[in-house]
């Protein structure tokens, strides 16, 4: 019994002798808690739709007095930009400004009033399921709502149709979550290759055979990059092809789409080890990477766009994308893999990878010790 209880002193002296494993312990299921309670709210907010009303009449003004309704209503579903030109709308679901737009015809209130099958043209991101999916069963409800106040001249009128036009091909729910899934693949990747075989090595000691040779930090830094990125890559592709199977993505894509696709997996796998070198080039034990694997998940995969629309999340989270590197790469894979965009389409998806692997990268050389 004493030797039990001389176990447990030690296992846990040291424990407590780890302030970074304490903290971390302590902090991460606050961390936890309000990085998933804001990334899963339930319903959507602030999801951009464009309205271009072409119909001076009565019923227009209705429809568009419905819908700013629902844009000031407690869940603030919509955030709603009247524009004048349907191309400009259109455009920007396709490039991602909006999730959606509204057309409503020149003749719209004329038809209403004359029950002639008036329509209107919904134009929708489908590659973003839940938000397309709110957008339309909201619109429709505007629409409905028109009707309130209104008592037809003739008998039996027709319904207000919508005629909904997805700019891409149907994707269903588990096929937009491939991006989300690939993403994790790379962070899992990350998080066993690159700087944990350093850690591994101060763990076993043997790390101090590269003290003894002339190798300088920026060469092993780089070194173990390399390598992690050589076996992320691989991993992720494999990854990648297996997820397009099961969900029954088409692999008939242009070779311009594949080679986009590595570029973004591999700049993304370039970012993400750098980064984990920063946070854990200074580590010296492998419990403090498993510690930290799970915390860092957290914070970068959710807030990513691959689960939940960005649009929706709160304000400070919104902020926090804008330097999340997950983000640009979940926005990047989605728009090549559904969308067919090329580079150009991406390029600031891109250039914000290189541009944060550039950073972490020197950061991880300067802050390396090459010193037991």
């Amino acid at each position: 019994m004493t030797r039990l209880f001389a176990v447990i002193e030690r296992d846990i002296k040291k424990f407590w002798r780890n302030p970074v494993v304490v903290i971390v312990s302590l902090v991460m299921p606050v961390i936890y808690l309000v990085i998933l309670g804001n990334s899963f709210q339930g319903k959507l907010k602030n999801v951009p739709l464009a309205i271009v009303n072409q119909d001076a009449g009565e019923f227009s003004a209705r429809l568009v007095d419905n819908l700013r309704a629902i844009e000031k209503g407690a869940n603030r579903t919509f955030k709603i930009l009247l524009l004048s030109d349907q191309k400009d709308a259109v455009e920007g679901v396709r490039t991602g400004i909006y999730k959606a737009a509204l057309i409503i015809p020149a003749d719209f209130s004329k038809r209403i009033i004359l029950n002639r099958r008036p329509e209107t043209g919904l134009f929708l991101d489908n590659t973003e399921a839940i938000s397309s999916e709110t957008v339309r069963n909201f619109v429709t409800a505007a629409i409905r709502a028109i009707r309130l106040e209104y008592v037809p001249i003739r008998e039996n009128p027709v319904d207000i149709q919508i005629r909904d036009i997805y700019l891409y091909r149907l994707i269903d729910y588990y096929q937009s979550l491939v991006p989300g899934v690939v993403i994790m693949a790379i962070f899992l990747g990350t998080m066993t290759a690159g700087v944990f075989n350093l850690v591994m090595d101060r763990f076993l000691g043997t790390d101090e055979s590269y003290l003894l040779t002339p190798i300088t930090r920026v060469e092993i830094v780089s070194g173990l990059v390399v390598s992690g990125l050589i076996i992320t890559t691989i991993t992720a592709s494999a990854v990648f092809a297996v997820s397009m199977l099961i969900t029954g993505i088409p692999f008939s894509m242009q070779m311009g789409q594949w080679v986009s696709l590595l570029i973004i997996i591999v700049l993304t796998t370039m970012a993400l080890l750098s980064m984990m070198f920063v946070f854990l080039g200074r580590a010296n034990h492998p419990r403090i990477v498993g510690v930290f694997s799970g915390f860092l998940n957290v914070i970068f995969f959710f807030p990513s766009g691959a689960v939940y629309p960005l649009e929706s999340l709160p304000g400070w989270l919104q902020a926090f994308s804008k330097i999340n590197p997950e983000a640009y790469a979940v926005h990047a894979l989605k728009s090549v893999l559904f969308k067919g965009a090329g580079l150009m389409v991406v390029r600031y998806d891109i250039l914000f990878l290189l541009a944060f692997t550039v950073i972490m990268m020197t950061l991880a050389v300067s802050t390396f010790k090459r010193t037991l």
